[in-house]
């Protein structure tokens, strides 16, 4: 049986590529060549760019195989040339197309819904947001090819995606200044959002489930993502346990920690954006196969192994400038604005129960005139 993995040096690249050796594919890997690394012997490589139909076409040729599982490229190109040259076509996407994950005021009143199920709306207008439409057409190229019969096909809609090799490393902006000794770190509206994220390991079990269950997984589509879900302050703080680290935690509203913008995605937004993962649980039987906390260790454990080039590429991708003595000045102000609020008379009674609470009997109305 032969195998095309379409990207294969990514996060879950290597996990999709083992996983098929072990069910005895013969796995090839498609991928432009900018970034090698060790796979087991025998897993050829195809360099081209998945990105376009000609250069898709110039890299693949003739060839045909049994099982493609699209990581990278562009989705919608790939599925129409794959189209009878596969029998099994499963491929990647994101939870990017949900309407409101990008922009909260296009799915009112506050966004996504909490969670975020496969059935929920989804960008299916270009003018609201041309990225999210993009990856729904993605998604219904390859549903259209399915039901048309070109192949068996089944679709992934991954969430934010941590681990080795990511090349958009959100924890590496906590390790770093860990590494570099800071006292201090911002945090945005109190750290409280929730995001789904998914571990590379677990994410490619989830896909390797699929390929087990070809016939349950036809035509679907599942939202994927860790079982356990931590908010952005106990993230941070985990990360802050496993390095044996201590700092204050900053709190700050959104619009003024600048230097945290970069831990909310492309949204900026402190908006919860929780998917639901019953459908691939019922169906494909999926549970985390290295829990969360554990999955948090590995990575801060590969990124300490394998530090990132300050100022370099992977750091340009993070939008951090790690711009500690501008974070310290931020710092300073916000703490005097505060202060300078604090300082202008407004009283505000102590919390108590609102309900009656009686100290006498026959009396129509107690102490605090409930």
């Amino acid at each position: 049986m032969k195998a095309l993995v379409i990207g294969g040096t990514g996060p879950t690249g290597p996990y999709l590529v083992e996983g098929l050796i072990k069910r005895g594919y013969d796995v090839t890997i498609f991928h432009r060549g900018t970034h090698e690394i060790d796979l087991p012997e025998g897993v050829g490589h195809i360099h081209g760019d998945p990105h376009f139909l000609e250069t898709i076409g110039e890299a693949l040729g003739e060839r045909q195989f049994d099982l493609v599982i699209a990581t990278y490229g562009r989705l919608r190109y790939i599925a129409e040339f794959m189209r009878f040259r596969t029998q099994r076509f499963i491929g990647i996407g994101g939870v990017g197309l949900y309407k409101g994950y990008m922009d909260p005021n296009h799915n009112p009143p506050g966004g996504l819904k909490i969670p975020t199920s496969e059935d929920d709306p989804l960008v299916t207008d270009p003018e609201l947001m041309h990225f999210s439409y993009l990856m729904y057409v993605s998604e219904q190229a390859v549903m259209q090819a399915h039901n048309e019969g070109c192949y068996n096909a089944t679709i992934f809609r991954y969430p934010a995606v941590y681990g080795p090799r990511q090349i958009i490393p959100i924890e590496w902006s906590i390790i770093r200044r860990i590494i570099d000794g800071r006292k201090h770190i911002i945090i945005p509206d109190g750290g409280l959002t929730i995001d789904t994220r998914g571990y590379a390991e677990n994410m490619a079990h989830a896909v390797l489930l699929a390929v087990d269950k070809p016939e349950k997984a036809s035509g679907q589509i599942y939202n994927s993502g860790d079982e356990e879900l931590f908010s952005l302050y106990e993230w941070i703080m985990l990360i802050t346990e496993i390095m044996g680290h201590e700092w204050e935690i900053v709190n700050m509203p959104r619009e003024i920690a600048l230097p945290c913008q970069h831990f909310l995605g492309l949204s900026c937004s402190t908006l919860h954006k929780v998917f639901d993962i019953t459908k691939i649980k019922k169906e494909l039987g999926y549970k985390d196969l290295v829990p969360p906390k554990e999955a948090l260790r590995q990575t801060v454990t590969w990124y300490l192994e394998n530090k990132p080039e300050p100022g370099g590429e992977i750091e340009k991708r993070l939008r951090d400038p790690f711009a500690y003595q501008a974070e310290d000045q931020i710092i300073k102000a916000y703490r005097e604005a505060t202060d300078r609020i604090l300082q202008i008379p407004y009283r505000v009674e102590n919390p108590y129960h609102p309900y009656a609470h009686p100290k006498e009997s026959k009396r129509a109305r107690d102490h605090r005139e409930r």
